[in-house]
């Protein structure tokens, strides 16, 4: 039982991280129908110039608590605005071109971004100085953090945000027309660019807290940290229903902890041979069974009902 509540510990704190990040592929998908593979790339540029904002402001002598805010919010408006940029420079040229085209342009600005990073940050693991104490608590033989309540509790309020601001919002409105059919929003006054520029601008800040999170509960940030992760949480994003934002959120919690108690499981039973070392197998297999059983996820619908 305490194997299983950690690993349920565990699962969620991962799933959150992990539903925050395929939150940006399921917007972009319904909104463009594009799969945005440079995405996970941008959770690695926000852990990056988030640390390096946070030694910066630790080294001229700002609290903690001072620094961290600064760099989270340096790290978000980086994100955001490097979103944006994608959009406006990839992806809107190429918004009448064959699906295949965008498709390509995500996979080479993914590569872009690694190595641009990699220049700027070097190649080398990143650790975050020592300069955060986490308290532990036991809970029926299960270790948990304030770290690990603090991001579960941070992404929480995240995701509620955004559905708020989706459902009860004249944004969130316009959001919606767009994704329905986006020419006839058009033709009935929406901005369609304002529209999809602010849709990337969102999911790219949410990319950013999520590469901070990811900082901050492993303590090390890597120029191709964003590959995996990107590819969870699209696996995610399709569990739940690619284009469905409950959806998503839903995925990425259920990946989490299937990831977690798969690999909490199999490793107690192969004595540690097959353990956390291998977790990954678990998100493809999830993602193989999803397509070949159910290719529009739990919550999302078919895409030829789509408006």
């Amino acid at each position: 039982m305490d194997i299983f509540i950690q690993q349920l510990v565990n699962g969620v704190v991962l799933g959150s991280i992990y539903a925050l990040v395929a939150l940006g592929y399921t917007m972009v998908y319904g909104i463009l129908g594009l799969i945005n593979f440079a995405h996970g790339d941008l959770v690695m540029v926000g852990a990056l110039s988030a640390l390096a904002l946070l030694k910066v402001c630790l080294a001229v002598g700002l609290g903690l608590p001072a620094s961290l805010a600064l760099a989270t919010l340096g790290a978000v408006l980086l994100c955001g605005g490097l979103g944006v940029l994608i959009e406006r420079v990839a992806y809107r040229p190429l918004r009448s071109a064959p699906k295949l085209a965008p498709l390509i342009t995500a996979i080479g600005v993914s590569i872009l971004i690694e190595y641009g990073a990699a220049m700027i940050w070097s190649k080398q693991y990143l650790a975050l100085p020592p300069v955060i104490q986490s308290t532990t608590w036991q809970l029926a033989g299960a270790a948990i953090t304030d770290l690990q309540v603090a991001i579960v509790v941070m992404a929480s309020v995240l995701m509620a945000g955004l559905l708020w601001l989706i459902r009860a919002t004249p944004l969130g409105v316009a959001m919606r027309a767009t994704e329905q059919n986006a020419e006839v929003a058009g033709l009935m006054g929406i901005d369609t660019h304002r529209v999809i520029a602010i849709t990337f601008l969102i999911g790219s800040g949410l990319a950013a807290l999520a590469g901070i999170m990811v900082l901050l509960y492993y303590g090390v940030a890597h120029y191709f940290m964003g590959f995996m992760l990107g590819l969870k949480a699209f696996t995610a994003a399709v569990l739940g229903g690619i284009g469905s934002v409950p959806g998503a959120m839903l995925g990425g919690l259920l990946l989490g902890l299937i990831e977690s108690l798969g690999a909490g499981y199999v490793g107690e039973l192969t004595g540690g041979v097959f353990g956390s070392n291998y977790r990954d197998v678990f998100a493809f297999i999830v993602l193989i069974l999803v397509l070949v059983l159910r290719p529009a996820g739990l919550l999302g619908t078919a895409s030829g009902e789509r408006a």
